[in-house]
């Protein structure tokens, strides 16, 4: 199911309350979501969750508001504010350069207070104990960077509006410190709601208030549909799902990266990757019986 997640909660919040009322203990999600961003968190119950593993990896849209002219220890509002340093004289262009320069594929520090294990622990634990935390770049791909808005309402400061698609492991936080930084006046990201993950969208996503008032079956998407949105498809016969429902392989069809196979039935029986000439299901959906 596809949730719109309200500010204040943790993902796990979600997933909680979700288990009880699916009333199943299988629930997880597929993406954290920060306590102050909202918007799409999809959610798998029961051998949906197998599924998962795939939405996390989709690539996923924003819109969000950087502020300029201030520094917080988390690169959020949340966070304490470190300094400030006065962002009006900076000008609507250089704001357009420096969005411009974080567009593409790049090399990206992650935000210090993450849950980015650092030697076992969580690097926000580990900020919050006084430790200076230095994170290794990561590699990823901002492939949409829209400037939507430019906002001097506040003296000293200038809100940014921006809406954005990037890679799995992308940090917006990250994003709104280095375009503070690359103007020599700080950045921190004062709202974030995520819009799409994968073929998921906002326009499907049902709130909390929702989902207590209508049956979780309700608003949820089967299995087979959330499949088929996902991946590209392949049908195969009764014998052949058979094979797959035991974890035994098929002859190649040619289809790239992992697919989904449905029975005759229309049921969803694995997700497969094709290698060395043989179809092998990675995940197997429908077991044997």
């Amino acid at each position: 199911m596809v949730v719109d997640k309200p500010g204040g909660m943790t993902s796990h919040d979600v997933v909680a309350r979700v288990r009880r009322l699916a009333r199943i203990r299988r629930v997880g999600h597929g993406g954290t979501l920060d306590p102050m961003a909202t918007g799409v968190l999809v959610i798998g119950v029961g051998r949906a969750t197998r599924l998962l593993t795939y939405v996390i990896g989709a690539e996923k849209g924003y819109a969000a508001t950087i502020r300029l002219g201030q520094r917080t220890v988390t690169d959020d509002a949340e966070g304490e504010p470190v300094d400030a340093v006065p962002a009006d004289a900076v000008g609507d262009q250089p704001i357009r350069a420096g969005l411009a320069a974080l567009t593409g594929e790049f090399e990206q520090v992650p935000s210090a207070v993450s849950a980015i294990k650092v030697d076992g622990r969580r690097a926000y634990q580990r900020v919050r104990e006084g430790e200076q935390v230095a994170l290794a770049p990561r590699r990823v791909t901002v492939s949409r960077l829209d400037l939507l808005a430019v906002r001097r309402d506040r003296p000293g400061l200038v809100d940014v509006d921006v809406d954005l698609s990037c890679s799995s492991g992308t940090y917006v936080r990250a994003i709104a410190r280095d375009l503070g930084e690359a103007l020599g006046v700080g950045g921190h990201l004062t709202a974030l709601r995520r819009t799409f993950v994968g073929g998921f969208t906002l326009a499907e996503a049902a709130t909390l208030e929702e989902l207590e008032q209508r049956a979780p079956e309700v608003v949820s998407l089967p299995l087979a549909a959330a499949a088929r949105r996902g991946f590209p498809h392949r049908e195969v016969d009764a014998g052949q799902a058979r094979v797959l429902s035991h974890g035994g392989r098929l002859p190649p069809a040619g289809i790239a990266g992992p697919y989904a196979v449905f029975a005759p039935t229309g049921e969803v029986v694995a997700i497969v990757t094709e290698h060395d000439g043989q179809a092998r299901p990675e995940v197997v959906l429908a077991p044997a019986g």
